[in-house]
């Protein structure tokens, strides 16, 4: 079917950048002798500020000094991938352009917050590809709830089953679902489940394959 819009994810879809927040976490986990904590952020991925917190201090308990330790991990992440240093995904650019060339509208619906977003996507020259930026603090509940999907939708003015949402997380393929998009899992740090298949429109491998697949809905 032909589509008005592409609704992005940020971390792990654009940007390789949940494997560097999770290495960065061993590195304070083992600073401060957390276990289990690669298993934890995988349980984290798509969500944002708040929910993450939750799941953490579920999981650790109530008095986990999170903040502290988020800030730690967030002041090593900066200090190694700020100033346009972040990797991209292969084939972002090109799949940015593309969708350009076609007068595709183009949004983002990320889970962390906008001045970061804002910051990193500056950085990497890719801001202007996008016509709307929605971020984890924009809304009022985190992915999987479909809000931060609607909200992308709302601003573009397009309609959500005429809009694909392109997501690597469990969460995000859920919130894309449940806001009435087409996801379309590239997987990164989570494999494919059961779930995602039955939930995705399709699964693809890179953004190279999102290209050749859009093309054909042209």
């Amino acid at each position: 079917m032909s589509f008005d819009a592409v609704v992005f994810d940020m971390d792990g879809v654009i940007f390789d950048s949940e494997t560097k927040v999770i290495e960065c976490w061993q590195e304070i986990a083992v600073r401060h002798n957390i276990p289990g904590i690669e298993a934890a952020c995988h349980k984290c991925l798509g969500l944002n500020y708040q929910a993450t917190r939750e799941r953490m201090l579920a999981r650790y308990g109530r008095d986990f000094p999170y903040d502290r330790y988020k800030k730690e991990m967030s002041d090593l992440f900066h200090s190694r991938y700020d100033d346009g240093r972040l990797p991209l995904k292969p084939g972002v650019r090109e799949l940015l352009s593309f969708l350009k060339e076609h007068g595709k509208k183009i949004a983002l619906a990320s889970s962390t917050g906008r001045a970061a977003v804002t910051r990193e996507l500056q950085d990497a020259g890719l801001y202007e590809y996008f016509d709307q930026v929605v971020c984890g603090d924009m809304v009022a509940h985190s992915k999987p709830a479909p809000d931060i999907f609607a909200k992308a939708c709302e601003l573009l003015d397009v309609n959500a089953p005429h809009a694909y949402g392109i997501e690597d997380s469990y969460n995000g393929i859920r919130s894309a679902h449940a806001a009435g998009l087409l996801p379309v899992m590239v997987p990164d740090q989570a494999p494919p489940t059961a779930e995602m298949e039955h939930l995705s429109e399709v699964i693809l491998p890179d953004l190279y394959a999102v290209r050749e697949y859009l093309l054909q809905r042209l």
